[in-house]
């Protein structure tokens, strides 16, 4: 199936109002209408869930003459139960373990990514590489490596929300 960025989609592009993760950003901006979603998935390491989650958004939707094989309410039934993507990926990701709170190990990155992002920034010239590194993580267990090296830099009271989004 190809799918091509809806009008909403093309306003999220520009306006970046729906935080993505890079991973996610890259993927959508390759959703052109000329790519399969095999294509995208094959060259992005990106998880199916998250190109149903686009879908879900109405970010991304069937292009003309295209099957429509994503249903829009298909994402929720796996993402309540964390069972496997509906249809096969090319890569597929080991499953993870859901934490205490339920939620998962992409759902805490998405919320951590930009608390990260803001405390480094704050940092100026001092926080220049560690900013540098922030922005080159593409998931939790990256953004959970780096965390030491932020509270060190920002404190730990500074360093509590993004503890508690990586954590809770």
């Amino acid at each position: 199936m190809i799918l091509v960025k809806t009008e909403a989609g093309q306003q999220v592009l520009k306006d970046r109002s729906v935080p993505l993760s890079p991973r996610q950003r890259t993927a959508f901006i390759l959703f052109d209408g000329k790519r399969s979603v095999d294509e995208v998935l094959a060259g992005t390491g990106i998880a199916r869930e998250e190109i149903d989650q686009l879908v879900t958004l109405g970010l991304l939707g069937p292009a003309a003459g295209s099957k429509a094989a994503v249903p829009a309410k298909a994402p929720e039934a796996p993402a309540a139960n964390q069972a496997a993507p509906v249809s096969p990926t090319p890569k597929p990701r080991p499953a993870e373990p859901a934490p205490s709170s339920g939620r998962s190990r992409q759902q805490r990155y998405k919320d951590a990514y930009p608390i990260a992002t803001q405390l480094t920034g704050a940092l100026g010239l001092k926080g220049f590489r560690l900013n540098l590194q922030v922005e080159g993580t593409a998931s939790y267990e990256d953004l959970a490596a780096l965390a030491p090296k932020i509270r060190a830099a920002v404190g730990p009271e500074k360093a509590a929300a993004l503890d508690k989004a990586l954590n809770d």
